[in-house]
């Protein structure tokens, strides 16, 4: 097995080894036969010693090693692909609505920004004894064990240009869940009363095409 460190000083790694560790960022756990999605700092020095690059080396080590680096492959962000050719056309309204314009236009200080989306399948859930406060010398004590409850549906509509949100739960989603979140904010104020009220969603089957947008418009919305 290869020396850890530098011979004579205690606290520098010979850049080989650096090197080495760095290239082992950037394979695949799923290439070395592991049951990993990515590495961990940790890991990757559990494994650096178990191959024999060094002889002992912190997760700490590692991380800092990594984070320092300029350029940085082992890092990597999801994102979607544009396939839509329309994406930018489609999406400046909206951008735009964000920025509070509409049209070219300033928004009016009446008007309302709503976004507005759904999340099915969330397990609901309840422990079988009540979580008891903090006390002196301890913080609160949460059960460990649950009883599922079945899954609901979140619905949420975010009043972008007020930082306020309204949601609600379902049993399910649907026509009827969405326009039931639609009606819990259209019926009070400011949105009974503003001038327009812009709602904004995604192409989910409950509020996709002219049928969805002809129920918002026969409220008297847009």
């Amino acid at each position: 097995m290869r020396s850890g460190r530098v011979r004579g000083d205690r606290g520098l790694f010979p850049p080989v080894h650096v090197a080495e560790i760095k290239a082992l960022a950037c394979a695949l756990p799923a290439e070395q036969g592991l049951p990993l999605s990515r590495w961990s700092s940790a890991e990757i020095a559990r494994e650096a010693v178990q191959r024999g690059i060094v002889a002992q080396i912190s997760g700490t080590t590692v991380w800092r090693w990594l984070s320092q680096d300029a350029i940085r492959p082992w890092n990597y962000r999801s994102w979607i692909v544009r396939r839509d050719p329309r994406f930018r056309a489609k999406a400046g309204p909206i951008l735009d609505l964000y920025e509070g314009r509409w049209q070219g236009q300033l928004l009016e200080p009446g008007d309302i920004v709503v976004c507005a989306d759904e999340k099915p399948s969330i397990q609901a859930r309840r422990r079988i004894a009540r979580t008891r406060p903090a006390a002196a010398g301890r913080g609160q004590l949460v059960e460990h064990e649950y009883e599922r409850k079945g899954a609901l549906c979140y619905l949420a509509a975010w009043d972008v240009r007020r930082a306020k949100i309204h949601d609600r739960c379902a049993p399910k989603d649907g026509i009827a869940p969405f326009d039931a979140l639609i009606e819990q904010f259209m019926t009070i104020e400011p949105y009974r009363c503003a001038p327009r009220v812009f709602v904004i969603v995604d192409n989910g089957s409950a509020h996709r095409g002219k049928r969805s947008i002809d129920r918002l418009q026969g409220a008297g919305r847009t």
